[in-house]
């Protein structure tokens, strides 16, 4: 009715007009012709449509003005205006059918880190310090959280490592899993000069996803390295960056003795990241994420991670034995600066105990004479051929050796070296 309204406006029937139809044909098949004259009344406009003749003929239809056509902007103009009320009057989930959008692709390295995530998270453990307390008011004791942090799964016997500075003082232990099943935790053993601890829980075996091993010598700097960990006590988080430095030395937190070979990272490691894994772009274990360094007013810092090699070895000795068999020379040094101060390298022996593998061996202790002046003693420049210019070096070359082996030290002694042979021992509380 609305077309035929328009119609009727845009082209208006005579009033007063009239017209009559007639029909010429013939036999052929010529298009039939209609004559109109005003012998009939017309009130309401009427459409026609033309058909060839049949064996019973039919009034033909045809339009009342058939060489009249309507401009094709004005049809464009009605059919935006008609689907313009459509969805002005639509509810506005049907106005949304009209937008077509495509789900955006994950890009093949989007895809392996997310592959990466989901594969070793089952790994990760989130582990809560408890420390036993005293209320001041009602003398009760309670056990409070004190600090957690994060660990991994060694095995399936159980084994859990992390770092020493995260369960110490702790009187107990929690370990939760990725599925959120919490577990009391027994403390196997712990290597504080390295920062390394074990734990274990009793967990059904099926629970216990061991993260796979890497080799530490094989990342180099530039290369992704991806770090799960408990930051701020947030499961399970993951942090992505890269390798950035090699072969860096740290302090222990527990006993200030230095790490060496450490792998330096720049993934946002915070606190509760420390015992967690660094892991490389292939899903393997290559350390754990011990120390945070980030100056005073900076708005990042750099992450350092134990490498796998030495963290791999202090756990097989803390698994089988319990504790850590580590050689000592048996001596007290002085700090490095002093012995720069006497315009030497080396390492200055303070005290050599006449008990101790380098006592035992003639290692000289540094004394006082009737005056109070110093007499220096024995000054250490290599072991086995390598040089030692500071305590690091004496350090790194004893984390080589093993207990029993026997050691050449070179000392300076007065204005001449010497040579002389030492047993290493282990440490007196180890034996």
């Amino acid at each position: 009715m609305a077309t035929c309204s328009l119609i009727s406006t845009l082209f208006p029937s005579p009033s007063s007009s009239s017209f009559s139809l007639s029909r010429s044909s013939s036999n052929t098949t010529k298009p039939t012709t209609i004559h109109l004259s005003k012998s009939l009344h017309l009130q309401t406009p009427i459409l026609f449509l033309l058909r060839p003749p049949n064996p019973k003929p039919t009034l033909p239809i045809i339009p009342l003005f058939p060489k009249l056509t309507i401009p094709n902007s004005l049809l464009l103009l009605c059919a935006s205006l008609a689907l313009s009320f459509t969805l002005l009057l639509s509810p506005a989930d049907s106005a949304a059918a009209f937008v077509v959008t495509s789900p955006r692709k994950l890009q093949s390295d989007e895809l392996a880190t997310v592959r990466l995530f989901q594969e070793n998270t089952p790994s990760v453990v989130y582990i809560t310090n408890l420390a036993v307390k005293q209320d001041a008011f009602t003398l009760d004791v309670l056990e409070v959280p004190q600090g957690s942090g994060s660990g991994f799964v060694w095995d399936k016997e159980g084994h859990i490592v992390t770092n020493y500075h995260v369960i110490r003082g702790a009187s107990d232990l929690k370990v939760t899993l990725a599925d959120q099943s919490t577990y009391d935790a027994n403390v196997v053993g712990f290597d504080q000069d390295k920062d390394v601890a074990v734990l274990r829980v009793d967990a059904p075996k099926d629970k216990l996803r061991p993260i796979p091993i890497g080799v530490s010598a094989d990342p180099l700097v530039g290369q992704k390295v991806y770090a799960i960990g408990n930051p701020f006590g947030l499961d399970h988080t993951l942090t992505t960056g890269v390798i950035s430095g090699l072969r860096r030395e740290i302090s222990s937190a527990a006993t200030g003795r230095p790490i060496q070979d450490v792998i330096q990272t720049d993934a946002a490691i915070n606190p509760g990241n420390s015992g967690g894994p660094p892991l490389d772009s292939s899903g393997n274990l290559i350390g754990i994420n011990t120390a945070i360094y980030s100056p005073s007013g900076a708005s990042s810092g750099v992450g350092f991670s134990i490498p796998v090699d030495t963290v791999n070895g202090i756990v097989d000795q803390l698994v089988k034995f319990g504790k850590v068999t580590r050689p000592i020379l048996g001596i007290k040094f002085a700090p490095d600066q002093s012995v720069e101060q006497l315009g030497v390298s080396g390492v200055l022996v303070l005290d050599a105990p006449a008990n101790g593998p380098a006592g035992k061996a003639g290692l000289q202790s540094t004394k006082r004479d009737s005056y109070g002046r110093p007499i220096l003693g024995d000054i250490i420049t290599s072991v086995n051929d390598k040089k030692v210019t500071n305590g690091s070096d004496l350090y790194r070359i004893l984390d080589q050796c093993k207990v029993g082996d026997k050691v050449i030290v070179e000392v300076l002694r007065g204005d001449h070296k010497e040579k002389i042979p030492v047993i290493l021992e282990p440490k007196p509380d180890e034996s």
